[in-house]
């Protein structure tokens, strides 16, 4: 089958390369997502007499037979075909005819492309919050398996107060569960069905786009046409932007966990099976997932920059452009979940060791108790700060697991609040069916 535009001349062989870039390669996580989209316009294109249903069974049956052979890996995208959604249609005509060629009625590429994007969209956020709040759970197991375990806690790097391994796992339990309640405010606004928008214009047939959108699952129609085309890219970005929050947590996670898994500290370990070796020094134990972790962040926040730049001065409705965003948003979503899922096998197999933790206290980390003790028994702030400053060497030491049970307001080491976390982990899960 000859492409979708195709005229009375053949493209240039450069500019064809040039013009298809990777998307032929690129597209083949989108086949699924086309052929979800195609099934819904062809069934509304049934209802509005230009298919007939026996033409919709054909065709549905054949979108299926696709999306079984993609998932298996048998269906190819070749560059001669652009994308999938060339190679789709060619499919469809090559084992179904005629029918084949009136799939397109009323369809331009445009919101085709939109339509299996915006699926395809819908299906990793909700991947991504599904594995945020599984990491985010196994936190608050940390959390509670370790409550009472002291930790130094620290300020500009130094040694300041003391904390627990409880208080830190709980708060980046917490942290990534407000990222996964952005991740579900950004699937509820693109949550538009932007399918029957055609060229940004519409066309002169009576599409019935709430089917579509009842059909595909969305929560409403995306209205105005023209608006489609130019959520093209922002959308996308958006749902980056909240990629780049959740990764932005992970990298400092990681950095947290290659610090505090130095020899010279010891807090935590991970087993061998998590880190990689040297290729010259045979002791070597490298926490190589941690470091990558750090880098993926910024991948990430590349893909976010990359599609707004892309997008930023373009004209209102179609432009060629649109198609550079695909590649650094599929990266970003595929970066993110990975990411994730890699954090979490970290943290269900991180080792905590207790006695580190306990001996990395000195009598210093006490301080500030001491002068609030002052306070206790009548002394200004200010003159206890300013004493126990003075005596900072003399200070003895003290127990830290008793110190942090100390700590029994709201939010601190002896009163973590878990069951909050875990309420809302519920919440969402709940609002998401997942």
């Amino acid at each position: 089958m000859s492409k979708i535009w195709a005229k009375d001349y053949e493209l240039d062989s450069l500019i064809e390369e040039f013009t298809v870039g990777s998307d032929y390669i690129l597209d083949l996580d989108l086949v699924e997502f086309d052929c979800i989209g195609s099934k819904a316009h062809a069934k509304m294109l049934s209802t509005i007499g230009i298919l007939t249903s026996n033409e919709y069974n054909l065709l549905e049956k054949e979108l299926d037979k696709i999306i079984s052979d993609s998932r298996e890996g048998n269906f190819h995208i070749n560059r001669s075909d652009e994308d999938c959604h060339t190679a789709i249609e060619a499919r469809l005509t090559e084992k179904l005819g005629e029918i084949g060629k009136k799939i397109h009625t009323g369809r331009s590429r445009n919101d085709q492309v939109i339509t299996a994007t915006r699926l395809y969209s819908k299906h990793q956020l909700r991947e991504t919050i599904k594995s945020t709040l599984q990491l985010s759970e196994s936190l608050v197991d940390m959390a509670e398996e370790n409550a009472n375990v002291p930790m130094v806690g620290r300020t500009h790097m130094q040694s300041a107060m003391p904390s627990s391994v409880g208080l830190w796992a709980g708060a980046f339990a917490e942290e990534l569960i407000d990222c996964a309640k952005n991740l579900n405010s950004i699937y509820n606004l693109i949550d538009q069905n932007p399918l029957g928008s055609a060229a940004s214009y519409g066309v002169p047939l009576p599409l019935n786009r709430e089917l579509t959108a009842e059909i595909l699952g969305f929560k409403k129609v995306q209205n105005n046409v023209l608006y489609v085309n130019n959520s093209r890219g922002k959308f996308e970005s958006i749902i980056i932007d909240g990629m780049d929050q959740l990764t932005l947590t992970l990298s400092k996670m990681a950095q947290d966990l290659i610090l505090f898994s130095l020899p010279e500290f010891s807090y935590f370990s991970l087993p061998r099976e998590l880190c990689s070796g040297s290729s010259i020094m045979p002791q070597k134990k490298n926490p190589d997932g941690f470091e990558l972790l750090r880098s993926k962040s910024a991948i990430v926040s590349s893909c976010a920059f990359q599609i707004k730049s892309i997008i930023r001065s373009l004209p209102t409705g179609y432009n060629r452009d649109f198609q550079d965003t695909k590649e650094p948003f599929l990266r970003g979503c595929k970066t993110t979940l990975l990411s994730i899922r890699i954090m979490e096998l970290s943290i269900k197999n991180l080792i905590v060791n207790t006695q580190k933790c306990i001996e990395g206290f000195t009598p210093e980390n006490f301080a500030t108790d001491v002068a609030l003790e002052l306070v206790a028994s009548g002394m200004s702030f200010r003159d206890a700060y300013v004493k126990v400053g003075l005596e900072v060497e003399s200070l003895a030491n003290r127990d830290p697991v008793e110190a942090i049970k100390l700590r029994t307001h709201t939010g601190t080491s002896g009163n973590l609040g878990l069951e909050l976390s875990r309420n809302s982990i519920k919440e969402l899960r709940t609002e998401m069916n997942l």
